[in-house]
């Protein structure tokens, strides 16, 4: 066989086994993302805030996150989070079912973690790199406190972290390949698979490179369409 034959559909290709594998992968990632990007602005508001607690909760929760390899925080989440739940479940009902926790929750809530704590930091720079005359002016015309997030700066927020939050998206859609270690079916492991099956790793790697590298090109595309929609207007210095 021909090594694009490898790579066709159908029976004797493994061109669907990828290509269900990239809609994993590429579900995780979005999925992943509204979750991680809450969590990152909740962390960026307490690293902020004039509460000590909330700063100091913050900031343990950043360093340790930016501190753990991603793929140990992966095995945290689906072996320890799972084991603590049966424990639970175990503590309230001895005949409880062994529950198992699902590799693409566990993958999402690892991968959610590690891109708040990245974001949280992202956010808190752009927070304080705000004016804060323009909220002093926004007191001043009479908005309460929520109107002039909203309305002042939230979309001055967003424009100046966009940068740092398109390369972190970026990050999250090749970390996704960390979660074939636990046997979700995604890109990653359909390829290894494949050359479990083939003894091909050269075709399917290189395959999967270029499908990788396919996919960010495309993000920074429309990152990049993104970041000038947002900085119209806005002066060059």
């Amino acid at each position: 066989m021909q090594w694009f034959d490898y790579l066709s559909f159908g029976q004797h290709g493994w061109g669907d086994e990828l290509l269900s594998g990239l809609g994993i992968t590429l579900g995780l990632a979005l999925v992943t993302l509204p979750i991680g990007l809450v969590l990152g602005f909740t962390v960026a508001a307490a690293s902020v805030s004039g509460k000590p607690l909330a700063r100091a909760i913050a900031t343990l929760f950043t360093t340790t996150i930016r501190g753990i390899p991603e793929l140990l925080t992966l095995f945290m989440i689906y072996h320890g989070a799972g084991m603590l739940i049966n424990s639970t479940l175990k503590a309230l009902n001895p005949d409880a079912d062994f529950f198992e926790l699902s590799p693409f929750i566990a993958g999402t809530i690892a991968l959610g973690l590690v891109f708040a704590g990245y974001a949280g930091e992202v956010l808190r720079g752009a927070w304080q790199a705000l004016d804060r005359g323009q909220i002093e002016a926004g007191l001043a015309i009479g908005l309460c406190r929520s109107q002039i997030f909203v309305r002042i700066e939230l979309p001055q927020l967003i424009r100046l972290a966009l940068p740092g939050l398109g390369n972190l998206w970026i990050n999250l859609v090749k970390d996704t390949a960390l979660v074939s270690v636990i046997a979700l079916n995604d890109l990653m492991r359909m390829a290894n698979v494949a050359v479990g099956a083939t003894k091909k790793p050269f075709v399917f790697f290189l395959a999967v490179c270029l499908i990788y590298w396919t996919i960010c090109l495309c993000f920074e595309w429309c990152l990049g369409k993104i970041e000038q929609r947002a900085n119209r207007g806005i002066r060059a210095s």
